[in-house]
C-alpha cells in the first residue's frame, strides 16, 4: 500500500507534529484508512482520482486533523514514578544519617556520588530510544555472562561468597549488574520468540535460560537466582500468545527452581547472617508507631543494607514503615500498570521484567526483615546502600520511563 498519491495531504498533517519519531506511524496509519475510503468509493462507481479526492475530503482538513495528531501522539512524562524515585532514593540517607554499624559521613559521600550518577544515567536513558536495544540481545547475554566469569576468577569474596569486581579504585556488583543485563538480552529474545522454532531452537533457548540460574548458584547467590528465574519466567509468559500453555511451562520450570535452588541452599553452607542472632522480634516489638528516633544505640548488622526496613521501623516508627510499604506497592504497581499501555512487545516485557526485578527483592527483604521469610543477602531497590545496585535500578527506571515515553509514538508490535 503506498502513500504517494496522498502525500500532499498528509504533508500537512505531520507539518502540524511535533513529535519526529511518530511521523512514519502516523503516515502510515491515516494512508491505510484513506486507501480503505477510496476503495470503497470507487466500489460505488467514482474514478480512483475522484474516490482518492473525496476520501481525502472525508478525513477533513489536514491541519485540523495534524493538531488532533499532535494531541494523541506526543512524548509522555511518567511524573508519579519520578517523584517516588526521588522520595524512596531520600530515604536511602536516613540510615546514614542515623550513624548505625557504618562509618556514615564516608558512607554518605559515596552515596551521594552514586546518586548522582544515577540520576544522570536515569535521565540518559529516558530520552533514549529504548527500541535500539531489542537486537543486541546477545550482547546484553554475553555481557552478563562475562561479568560471572570475572566475578568467579578475581572477584573479591565476603561473607562465603563472591560478589564484588574491583578495578581502577572502583568496586561493582558484577552479578547484579548481571541481572539487569540478562532482563534487557530476554525482552529482546521473548520479543522475537517466532525466530525461535524447531527443537534444537528450543534447546538452545532452555540452556540459555538455566546457565544462568546455575551461574548464581556457584557464585553463590541464590537470592539473584531466584529474582532471575522469576523475572524471565514473567517476561515468557506475556511474551506467549497460547497463555495456558506459557502459564503450564512457566509453573513446571518454576518448581524445578525452587527444588533445585532450595536443595542448594540446604547443602551448601549458610550464609554469614544467621536468623538466630539477630533479634528481629524483639527489635519490631520496641519500635512503637513513631520509633524510637534516628540517633538510638540499636545494634543491628548491614542495617542500613539487607536490614534497612527493620531499622527504619526501629527508628521511625511502624507508621513510617508501613507509609513506606505502601510507596514501594504503588511504585511496582505504576510500573506493572504501565506495562499495558505500550502497544510494543518489547517495551511491554522490558517494564513487566522490570516489575519482576523490583517486586521480588522488595517484598523479601521487607518479609525477612519483619522475621516472616529466612534470611538471605537482599538489597531493598532504591533504599539500601549500595552504588552498583543504585545505578543498575536506576538504568532500568530510566529505560522503564523511555517506554512510557513513547507508548503513544511508536508502532504497535503486539500481536492479538
Amino acid at each position: 500500500m503506498s502513500s504517494s498519491k496522498f502525500e500532499g495531504y498528509l504533508n500537512k498533517v505531520i507539518s502540524k507534529v511535533k513529535s519526529k519519531e511518530a511521523h512514519h506511524m502516523i503516515i502510515k496509519e491515516l494512508s491505510s484508512h484513506m486507501e480503505e475510503l477510496s476503495q470503497s468509493f470507487q466500489k460505488g462507481g467514482l474514478s480512483i482520482k475522484d474516490a482518492d479526492k473525496k476520501a481525502m475530503q472525508e478525513m477533513g482538513d489536514p491541519s485540523t486533523v495534524g493538531k488532533n495528531m499532535n494531541l494523541l501522539h506526543q512524548p509522555r512524562m511518567d511524573w508519579l514514578l519520578i517523584v517516588l524515585f526521588v522520595i524512596l532514593a531520600g530515604i536511602s540517607f536516613l540510615p546514614l544519617i542515623g550513624g548505625v554499624s557504618v562509618p556514615s559521613f564516608s558512607f554518605m559521600k559515596k552515596q551521594v556520588v552514586w546518586l548522582v550518577l544515577a540520576i544522570l544515567a536515569l535521565i540518559g536513558f529516558l530520552f533514549f530510544d529504548y527500541r535500539k536495544l531489542k537486537n543486541l540481545w546477545m550482547y546484553f547475554y554475553g555481557g552478563g555472562i562475562l561479568l560471572f566469569f570475572t566475578t568467579f576468577l578475581v572477584g573479591i569474596e565476603l561473607n562465603g561468597a563472591k560478589r564484588w569486581i574491583s578495578f581502577g579504585g572502583i568496586t561493582i556488583d558484577g552479578p547484579a549488574i548481571s541481572l539487569f543485563l540478562f532482563l534487557i538480552a530476554w525482552a529482546g529474545i521473548f520479543a522475537k520468540i517466532n525466530a525461535f522454532k524447531g527443537w534444537k531452537k528450543h534447546g538452545m533457548l532452555l540452556f540459555l535460560f538455566w546457565t544462568p540460574a546455575l551461574l548464581y548458584i556457584i557464585i553463590p547467590h541464590f537470592m539473584f537466582s531466584m529474582i532471575y528465574v522469576l523475572c524471565v519466567l514473567a517476561m515468557y509468559v506475556f511474551s506467549y500468545i497460547h497463555k495456558q500453555f506459557a502459564i503450564k511451562v512457566a509453573v513446571g520450570h518454576l518448581l524445578l527452581g525452587i527444588i533445585f535452588i532450595s536443595t542448594m541452599i540446604f547443602k551448601l553452607p549458610k550464609n554469614h547472617l544467621s536468623d538466630t542472632l539477630i533479634p528481629l522480634n524483639d527489635i519490631l516489638s520496641e519500635a512503637g508507631w513513631f520509633g524510637q528516633g534516628l540517633y538510638n544505640d540499636l545494634k543491628l548488622p548491614e542495617a542500613h543494607i539487607d536490614f534497612v526496613f527493620p531499622f527504619l521501623v526501629y527508628s521511625l516508627g511502624w507508621v513510617f514503615g508501613i507509609t513506606l510499604c505502601l510507596l514501594l506497592f504503588v511504585f511496582i504497581l505504576r510500573i506493572s500498570l504501565n506495562a499495558f499501555k505500550t502497544k510494543d512487545v518489547f517495551g511491554k516485557l522490558l517494564a513487566i521484567g522490570g516489575a519482576a526485578l523490583f517486586i521480588v527483592p522488595a517484598c523479601w527483604n521487607i518479609l525477612m526483615g519483619l522475621g516472616i521469610v529466612p534470611i538471605m543477602v537482599v538489597p531493598l531497590p532504591f533504599i539500601s546502600y549500595g552504588g552498583s545496585l543504585l545505578l543498575g535500578y536506576s538504568v532500568l527506571l530510566g529505560l522503564i520511563l523511555s517506554v512510557y515515553r513513547r507508548k503513544d509514538i511508536v508502532e504497535p508490535t503486539l500481536v492479538n
